[in-house]
């Protein structure tokens, strides 16, 4: 059985008369109930009960007409998918994300993303707010996301990379109030809180939940201080200032471990945070273009490329020469 055949069966189902099915595939009546007849014939099965006024599919028939429909709908997204691989991929791509991520890390990729494909144009929504996909229009979002198990079916989810929250401090405010040793001695200095997501007022943020490298239990770290905020932009600019520990993602202060402006406290502790996720509503194929920014974004994040950062400060410092024994190191 080959595709005509395929056309043939829908054709006379969807019009229930071989005469419209012919004029439909414009062909003659008599080429229509001979192939028809032909094709129930090699099948050795009947495949549609005709009457003077209508003609009907069997069982046998409408489990064809099924099958075909699938058959063809895979031979069209093959034909369009070929199609699409020989063209330059062009086309609008509508994403949203969240403000820290998307200014710091999503913006610079996008930007390097639309330069490799110039036909191609991205538009970002930054929000605090996963928005409905959906119903806004969006071809997917980059998200600090852990999927609820209820949406497990309703989403397609990839992770582009890992995130963690690590506690930092300027070096002003260390060398005024001492470096902590310890997860106990936090209870006795100034920690920032972030009261992001919307916690109402019952929801507790005087608690650290954190954990040592290398082990699967948490540790719920009671914290204070006299300053907390919704912003996590205004707690981190408090922290630079030198008015407390905080805790925030990696990849929202990489850039300031490695000038210096902040430093690694505890560093042997963190808190695993969501990962970076691709999310989009399912679709049984989504457009090249959309499968070719995931791929991008897979492999710019692949890594984590803000522990580099600190892969590199830590290299310079190791590596920085010794001066010699008995010499003058100059100023």
């Amino acid at each position: 059985m080959d595709r005509p055949d395929l056309e043939l069966v829908l054709a006379v189902q969807r019009h229930g008369s071989l005469v419209t099915a012919a004029r439909a595939l414009r062909l003659a009546p008599s080429v229509v109930t001979k192939r028809l007849a032909a094709l129930e014939a090699r099948l050795g099965a009947c495949l549609f009960q005709r009457t003077t006024r209508r003609v009907s599919p069997t069982a046998d028939g409408e489990a064809l007409c099924e099958r075909a429909q699938e058959l063809l709908r895979g031979f069209a997204a093959a034909e369009a998918e070929l199609r699409e691989r020989q063209a330059e991929p062009s086309g609008p791509i509508r994403l949203a994300a969240t403000f820290g991520f998307g200014r710091q890390w999503l913006g610079p990729a996008l930007a390097d993303f639309q330069s490799l494909y110039p036909r191609v144009s991205v538009q970002v929504q930054l929000t605090e707010q996963l928005p409905d996909l959906v119903v806004d229009g969006l071809d997917g979002a980059i998200w600090l996301w852990n999927a609820p198990p209820q949406r497990a079916g309703e989403w397609v989810s990839r992770k582009l990379a890992a995130n963690q929250r690590v506690l930092v401090a300027a070096p002003s405010y260390l060398r005024r109030r001492g470096v902590p040793a310890s997860l106990e001695e936090l209870s006795a200095h100034d920690c920032l809180v972030v009261r992001e997501n919307g916690g109402g007022p019952d929801q507790r943020y005087d608690h650290w939940r954190l954990r040592r490298e290398g082990e699967v239990h948490w540790l719920h770290v009671p914290v204070r201080g006299p300053l907390s905020s919704n912003s996590g932009e205004l707690v981190r600019d408090w922290c630079l200032a030198g008015q407390g520990i905080m805790l925030r993602s990696l990849w929202d202060v990489a850039s300031q471990l490695e000038s210096g402006a902040l430093q690694r406290v505890l560093p042997e502790h963190s808190m695993p945070d969501a990962d970076v996720h691709w999310i989009a509503p399912y679709r049984a194929q989504a457009p090249r273009r959309i499968r070719l920014l995931v791929d991008f974004l897979a492999e710019r994040f692949k890594g984590e490329p803000w522990r580099h950062q600190q892969m590199k400060k830590t290299e310079k410092r190791v590596s920085a020469p010794a001066a010699p024994p008995g010499s003058r190191q100059t100023r």
